[in-house]
């Protein structure tokens, strides 16, 4: 199965719909607000975008918790405002993906509302439910005496989002139906109605929210190689340029399930938080608790990730690629311990790797996270990752003309904005601009090419590795640090912060700063 040709180049965008920017003055971020800062988006070099969640929902998880996948929120427009996003997209040589959310609903869609009914009838199954009430088989999550069908529902997350049935591959009792059963197949078949339904109106795909947990009890993902397989299927034959993108985290298996690309992130492994999170925030695994490399403390080790990052490219390659995020809504943002300048290496850095890059609204200008938030719709500790773009110094710093309440509360006092940033040659957003443009002017640092490391080592900096022939090296530490490399003519060609010499057959790296040769 090939890949679309657009991905190689593809530089992505999350966007917060909630918290991007306001048209109608109800302190609310919009669909028209993304399309009226569409050609911001375009002039950081980016030419895609991913949206979170923004379909109709009682938002107990920020949308995550549909109620109707067909229809666009009433607070973020309307279906028309949709089709106008993608055709103004378009028009700028720009990709939209949604967000997809194919586990569960809220406990307020349609299909629910009919399943919990006590009578048969063709949603019974289309979540799953144990067969009396007081049956609380070990190992998952129910919701129980809250309907009047005698048994209880299965949950995936918050206790109003039931699960779909989609079958288990291993049916240990009764209540668990086969993958191939006519109910758990007529789940995914009004999901694929689903994405027809967006992607006939211009829609360029979907990121999908947990992929890998559609099938129950499918220890090999047997069960849902085969249903991604099904999708996948779906899209070569009507839908050939549009594609699948999985919050996976394991791309050798989401990969041979089907989907383009797969999200290397901070859960499933430990290479992401190696690079960017360890010590940097509350909610990291025990077992992973430590230092990141990419901090001016210097007590990182970026052979966690490599050992872990370079088996997955090499398995992938061909067939899909990976996708790094400089951060994104479920995480703490990289913002809290950084300095600018470190942020600038990182954001970079991130550019430079056979990844695709995705890059979270307000990392471009280091929007704060913001410690000691009330959690908002589902979001806790996420929510101070959440808060609104800042487009200004001036009012709600140019996020909303609303003169009540905010989704969330803008930053007060000296904080970044995009106007500011614009002025100043060396911000960070304009950094970020510069990676980008530098990606997109050579293929050699695109997507899926090969990635040769020629230093690396434990607990010690920097980090040199070639893409064809530029070398990138990096050293996030606030010490100068050098590394052996091949004897050659080596020219700087790009640099971030302090620019790095080769001198004989050693790179000598300033302080947090990033420099890419060209081998001459």
């Amino acid at each position: 199965m090939k890949l679309p040709a657009w991905l190689k180049s593809a530089v992505f965008y999350e966007i917060y719909p909630q918290s991007f920017y306001d048209t109608n003055r109800d302190g609310i971020g919009d669909l028209n607000g993304i399309i009226q800062k569409l050609d911001y988006v375009k002039s950081l070099g980016c030419n895609a975008i991913w949206i979170n969640p923004c379909f109709e929902s009682p938002f107990m998880d920020a949308g995550y918790d549909v109620s109707d996948y067909k229809k666009i929120a009433p607070r973020y427009g309307t279906n028309e405002d949709a089709k106008r996003l993608f055709e103004e997209a378009h028009k700028r040589g720009m990709k939209v993906l949604f967000d997809l959310v194919p586990g569960h609903t809220s406990d307020r869609h349609p299909w629910f509302l009919e399943s919990r009914k006590p009578e048969r009838n063709e949603y019974s199954d289309r979540y799953v439910w144990t067969h009396n009430a007081f049956d609380y088989p070990e190992g998952y999550r129910w919701m129980s005496g809250m309907q009047d069908r005698d048994g209880n529902y299965l949950v995936n997350f918050f206790s109003s989002q039931p699960a779909l049935n989609y079958g288990f591959e291993v049916q240990d009792f009764p209540w668990q139906l086969p993958p191939d059963h006519p109910a758990a197949q007529a789940t995914l078949e009004a999901m694929k109605d689903v994405m027809r339904f967006w992607m006939d109106m211009g829609c360029d795909g979907f990121r999908v929210d947990m992929a890998y947990s559609l099938v129950k009890n499918d220890p090999f993902r047997t069960g849902i190689k085969r249903l991604w397989g099904n999708v996948r299927e779906m899209f070569e034959k009507e839908y050939p340029e549009n594609v699948l993108l999985s919050e996976w985290g394991r791309a050798e298996e989401a990969i041979d399930a089907g989907f383009h690309l797969d999200f290397y992130l901070h859960f499933n492994g430990r290479g992401y938080n190696a690079l960017f999170q360890e010590g940097a925030s509350d909610y990291v695994d025990k077992a992973s608790e430590g230092h990141c490399f990419f901090s001016k403390e210097g007590k990182g080790d970026v052979t966690v990730f490599t050992e872990e990052f370079l088996p997955k490219l090499r398995y992938i390659a061909g067939r899909g690629y990976l996708c790094l995020p400089t951060d994104n809504h479920d995480m703490i943002r990289y913002s809290r311990f950084r300095s600018e300048d470190e942020m600038k290496v990182a954001a970079s850095f991130v550019m430079l790797l056979p990844s695709i890059p995705f890059l979270y609204y307000g990392d471009e200008i280091g929007l704060p996270y913001r410690e000691g938030l009330t959690s908002k719709e589902g979001g806790y500790f996420r929510t101070g990752s959440r808060t609104p773009m800042q487009w200004t110094a001036g009012r709600n710093r140019g996020f909303s003309e609303s003169g009540g309440e905010l989704y969330l509360p803008v930053e007060e006092g000296a904080s970044p904005d995009v106007e500011a940033q614009e002025r100043e040659k060396n911000s960070l957003l304009n950094t970020v601009r510069r990676a980008i443009a530098f990606r997109a002017a050579h293929e050699a640092l695109q997507a899926g090419e090969e990635m040769r490391v020629l230093f690396a080592e434990k607990g010690k900096y920097p980090f040199v590795f070639a893409r064809g022939k530029f070398v990138v090296a990096v050293n996030p530490s606030g010490s100068a640090a050098q590394a052996p490399v091949a004897e050659g003519r080596y020219k700087s060609v790009f640099f971030v912060n302090a620019e790095a010499r080769i001198d004989g057959e050693k790179c000598i790296v300033p302080p947090v700063s990033l420099t890419v040769f060209e081998k001459e």
